[in-house]
């Protein structure tokens, strides 16, 4: 297993227009996205194997990518299909391919993979209830200066709320709080006991009543991270984030906010936009310093029994990045208190 074996969002359908040409870099790897003849996302390496231009500074023709230097044609193959030099001549033999990637589209992204022989067939991961009745979706994206593993361990991080998103979600107050962390099957589950009202902003709007809050955060081998809150009827919140790995310090984060808030739905809509995309800056600047000291002085972290969810995160991905399965980690339980 590989980190090229799992599918990576590269676009909300919707920016994937009729011959509109995107740049994407995932893994490190170069991109060039667009729609084929047929209206289905095509994935190339981003390079003309005729003298090594960026395929995505060319234009769509019928379909087809035109690399902006000779003007080569590429199908949705990868396969060449013009070489305007050659004029009408261009032969079988003559017949070149670029890199090509599988794609996928789903939930209203379109995702890509790299790995063309994959360990086993994943499938995207299903983001919770999108556009099913009684549900509405905030979908915001941000680019964080810090490497994938950092940004879901944030993501699912409770103590460092009421320090970086103070008064807007928790405050310091010594609440105790207990959680059971499990790590099982490639994934890191944390369920949490004790919440009642420090939830900031979002305490009139997510518990007004100081229902006891059912509240759960879990990681998804290779990238995910889902925050669930779920506190009274009409009442439900979930956070869903796919962070994408584009090179060792940049990770670009699609996430979903997804509630059901009754009849406020519509309403919710621009306090939750408003909300998400305030903590999130909180957080990009937050992640930007700590990769600062990781870059200067490596990454050597003081872990406390709180800390359990990320030691769990990191063993998982490592196991991936030396080429294992998680899966196969023993499975785990461990219980906690701690106080924000």
């Amino acid at each position: 297993m590989n980190f090229e074996d799992f599918w990576y969002i590269v676009a909300l359908s919707h920016q994937l227009k009729p011959n509109t040409v995107l740049s994407r870099t995932v893994l490190d790897e170069w991109l060039v996205v667009f729609r084929g003849e047929d209206g289905k996302p095509v994935a190339l390496q981003d390079k003309c194997i005729h003298r090594n231009s960026r395929l995505s500074k060319g234009k769509i023709c019928q379909g087809k990518i035109q690399c902006p230097y000779h003007g080569w044609v590429y199908d949705n193959t990868g396969k060449v299909v013009s070489v305007p030099s050659e004029g009408e001549n261009l032969s079988q033999s003559q017949v070149r391919k670029g890199l090509v990637y599988q794609t996928k589209e789903q939930d209203g992204y379109v995702y890509v993979r790299l790995s063309s022989n994959p360990s086993e067939e994943f499938a995207p991961f299903t983001m919770p209830f999108y556009q099913q009745p009684g549900w509405e979706t905030v979908r915001v994206i941000n680019r964080f200066e810090n490497n994938v593993t950092n940004c879901v361990e944030n993501f699912i991080d409770i103590p460092h709320t009421a320090s970086v998103h103070p008064g807007v979600f928790r405050k310091p107050s010594q609440q105790h709080l207990e959680m059971t962390v499990e790590r099982r099957n490639g994934c890191v589950k944390a369920e949490y006991r004790n919440e009642t009202t420090n939830l900031g902003w979002f305490t009139k709007f997510l518990n007004n009543k100081g229902y006891k809050i059912r509240h759960i955060d879990s990681f998804h081998m290779p990238n995910i991270t889902s925050v669930e809150y779920d506190t009274a009827p009409n009442r439900k919140l979930f956070i869903t984030s796919q962070s994408i790995r584009e090179t060792e310090g940049s990770t670009l984060v699609y996430t979903d906010v997804t509630y059901n808030y009754g009849i406020w739905n519509k309403l919710a809509k621009p306090f939750v936009l408003l909300t998400a995309q305030y903590i999130i800056h909180q957080d990009i600047e937050a992640l930007k310093i700590q990769w600062q000291v990781i870059e200067k002085y490596g990454a050597h972290f003081a872990n406390t029994p709180v800390d359990t969810i990320h030691v769990f995160v990191e063993s998982i991905r490592n196991q991936i990045a030396a080429r294992k399965d998680p899966r196969k980690l023993p499975d785990k339980l461990v219980e906690v208190k701690f106080w924000v």
